[in-house]
């Protein structure tokens, strides 16, 4: 059923990162002349097991909902960061991880697992296309639903690691760690026909991006001078790293 499911969101799954917008970035493929041989269509995602599922290089588990691609260090030092993770593509000038996913794959694995995408961080246009200070209503169900954790793994020599994306970031300002609280699937949107996140290369934004697929929803995501990478905590540059996306989960109240 999944792969079903995904011959056909492959084309039509970001129509619905927002209910009040066409969303969709697929453009539409001149069709063959009648005399010209149909290519044999491939399925955008194969089963690799039971449960798990591939297209491009993200996996996907239908079971667990857990979400995993590769990635690699790009800051461990002092600079300032306003994204988690980017596309190699993308903004690396200003974020922890960089990556080589396409930003459309992911979003296909987010569709197919369930996740709702929530639009709360992304504010309303003016008929001209303008932005303004508004932002949509979004419901409380599709809010939880939309709330995901960030986390990674990597190997020290034989051993393999594993943290909070959270973890490895820090508030300049305090020098504390960056709070627990969930990073929320938004699903990016389309401009002039192409989906913002693949262009941009907007994958996990820490301060607010509207083409970003996934935003951070704490204190401070509205400020891009105060997140920096956690010292001794965030591995070498270049390090590489398996990002694990799962659904959030409330951290157990401290007894």
């Amino acid at each position: 059923m999944i792969r079903t499911a995904a011959l056909f969101l492959a084309g039509t799954c970001l129509l619905f990162a927002d209910p009040t917008a066409d969303r969709a970035p697929v453009e539409p493929r001149t069709l063959p002349a009648p005399d010209q041989p149909m290519a044999e269509m491939q399925p955008a995602v194969k089963k690799l097991d039971a449960d798990r599922f591939q297209i491009g290089e993200v996996i996907f588990n239908s079971k667990t909902r857990e979400i995993r691609f590769p990635a690699a260090i790009n800051m461990a030092g002092d600079e300032l960061l306003e994204f988690a993770i980017v596309h190699v593509n993308g903004k690396v000038h200003e974020a922890l991880l960089i990556t080589e996913v396409s930003p459309t794959d992911l979003n296909i694995a987010f569709k197919l697992l369930r996740y709702q995408a929530s639009a709360e961080f992304y504010p309303l246009q003016e008929a001209d296309g303008s932005y303004t200070n508004e932002f949509p209503e979004v419901a409380a169900e599709v809010k939880k639903a939309a709330r995901i954790d960030l986390g990674v793994e990597w190997k020290e020599g034989d051993k393999t690691r594993t943290a909070k994306l959270h973890e490895w970031i820090t508030h300049g300002s305090t020098g504390k760690p960056m709070a627990a609280d969930p990073w929320v699937y938004g699903g990016s949107g389309v401009y002039e026909g192409k989906f913002m996140a693949e262009s941009s290369g907007d994958i996990a934004a820490i301060f607010i991006s509207n083409s970003a697929l996934i935003n951070f929803s704490g204190k401070d995501n509205n400020s891009d001078e105060v997140w920096l990478p956690f010292p001794k905590r965030v591995p070498a540059e270049g390090t590489k790293v398996t990002v694990v996306i799962a659904p959030y989960q409330k951290p157990a109240a401290k007894p």
